[in-house]
């Protein structure tokens, strides 16, 4: 089979637990190359939860998660982003006792083997205001800034596949913005990337495909159309 032809990121049936609590039931999803596909559902349905299974950091108890076409389910979390897989974790964790360009220069490798690898030249183009900040202490910029500088150093390792959990959670409109504008540049570019946020309206214009988990379970999946018509999937699942 052809390389483009095999998901960069394949989910099937996969059931994680916390201790003796089961919080995924069978999730399966795909995301090709050059993808950008979005993880939707109320709080506490179980999204977070698949992107820790997929990282490594909640082991799944049984299912396939393979990357790239190689089953990565059971690796330890490094060695899955040694593969080139970034996160953008909720609240961001940015180091906050480096400056914003430290916590670039730290992250810096290039672990998708890139041609046309991020440097922080790049990623401070993408992010102008970092470069503004670039001398701050991370834990003094704001919320919208430490969530630029995430996405900057998850970019920094030159991942094949990046995600974002909660990629506006918590932003300012203006930076809510800016963030989005981001990432249709990554997408117009060809990153692929797996995202989690609420802003239904702003994903179904950047994204090219939606799973909507509730209590574990996808429930729904289609493209942006479909999602944007689904009004009673929306109000159902999503609560708009």
């Amino acid at each position: 089979m052809a390389e483009n032809a095999i998901p960069l990121l394949d989910l099937r049936d996969v059931e994680t637990s916390y201790g003796l609590s089961r919080v995924l039931f069978g999730i399966s999803l795909t995301i090709a190359r050059g993808e950008m596909v979005s993880l939707l559902g109320r709080n506490g349905m179980g999204k977070t939860t698949t992107v820790r299974s997929i990282m490594g950091l909640t082991p799944p108890a049984s299912g396939s998660i393979r990357f790239a076409g190689d089953e990565i389910r059971g690796l330890p979390a490094y060695r899955i982003a040694k593969r080139g897989i970034a996160l953008v974790p909720e609240g961001r964790q940015v180091f906050p006792n480096l400056t914003a360009r430290e916590n670039l220069i730290a992250t810096a490798a290039n672990y998708g083997g890139a041609q046309e690898p991020w440097t922080l030249q790049t990623v401070l183009a993408l992010f102008p205001r970092l470069a503004e900040r670039g001398d701050s202490m991370a834990n003094l910029l704001s919320g919208g800034e430490q969530q630029m500088l995430a996405i900057g150093r998850a970019l920094m390792t030159n991942p094949r596949l990046l995600i974002l959990d909660e990629a506006t959670e918590g932003l300012a409109p203006r930076v809510r913005d800016e963030i989005w504008r981001s990432l249709e540049r990554l997408r117009a570019n060809g990153q692929s990337i797996l995202v989690i946020d609420k802003n239904v309206k702003a994903l179904t214009r950047i994204a090219d495909r939606h799973y909507i988990i509730e209590r574990g379970r996808v429930v729904w999946a289609g493209n942006s159309p479909e999602l944007a018509q689904a009004s009673a999937i929306q109000h159902r699942y999503l609560g708009i």
